[in-house]
């Protein structure tokens, strides 16, 4: 399978210079993560390139149990473009499997998750590369474990450099939810189902560059920075993994 980052999935959590001392759980001093994991520990990435032989590039990560499958197509010509444009237009599209989980079934409205995915991924791609042309990504979410969007969106430029398109930087996304007095990072869904309140980054880290930014719920300064760091941390953590895999995918293409 080319562009496999090994046999174990690597790990992309926060460095130790990001982390803080755990705090008190919620409610039960003896509560913790649904999957074991710590506050500040993101679960193994698995990541391939090469996932979808009929499309110009392709990609597929599976974060615990959050595994998605992203398809790219393109550059071709614009049916939109009436006139020349010296720049190039990208369209995003998100859906789930029937049986990805009982609230995304398919048919379901993904429409503000396309928007989001579109706007984390276009500040990242030289669209000037591609004129009067449009380059489809085409997102499938085949089992929804939690916090699925930033899988999406760092499996989506994996899935574009792999297709070959002129990127600014790699784009790696992290999301943190808050529960209670306490920060997780990376969550499942059953941590997102009792959340106060989301952040997620989609950033390009190599750049120092953010092209997203999210938040839901009421968030304090000390808490919001707090999150901010943590998914910074992991986004450059995480963004090595995905160049460790494209590097592999180029070595497997030689071999």
């Amino acid at each position: 399978m080319a562009g496999k980052t090994g046999s174990t999935p690597a790990t992309y959590s926060p460095s130790p210079a990001t982390r803080k001392k755990k705090r008190t759980p919620i409610g039960d001093a003896d509560w913790v993560r649904p999957d074991n994991r710590s506050f500040y520990q993101c679960r193994p990435a698995y990541l391939r390139t090469g996932a979808v032989s009929t499309a110009a590039g392709s990609a597929y990560a599976e974060f615990g149990n959050t595994k998605v499958i992203v398809s790219v197509f393109g550059p071709r010509e614009s049916k939109k473009a009436m006139m020349y444009s010296d720049t190039g237009r990208l369209n995003c599209n998100i859906s789930y499997t029937t049986f990805a989980t009982p609230d995304h079934g398919q048919g379901s409205d993904n429409t503000e998750l396309s928007s989001m995915l579109h706007k984390a991924l276009e500040g990242a791609i030289v669209l000037e590369s591609f004129p009067k042309t449009t380059v489809d990504v085409f997102a499938l979410v085949l089992e929804s474990g939690g916090s699925d969007l930033p899988v999406v969106i760092s499996c989506a430029s994996l899935a574009l450099a792999d297709a070959g398109i002129l990127l600014y930087d790699l784009v790696a996304s992290v999301s943190v939810s808050c529960l209670g007095k306490n920060l997780v990072i990376d969550p499942v869904s059953e941590e997102e189902s009792y959340q106060d309140g989301s952040l997620m980054i989609t950033c390009m880290p190599s750049r120092n560059e953010v092209t997203q930014l999210f938040i839901t719920g009421e968030w304090s300064t000390p808490k919001t920075n707090e999150a901010m760091e943590l998914c910074l941390g992991a986004c450059s953590k995480l963004c090595e993994v995905m160049r460790s895999c494209l590097k592999d995918a180029v070595t497997d293409s030689k071999e």
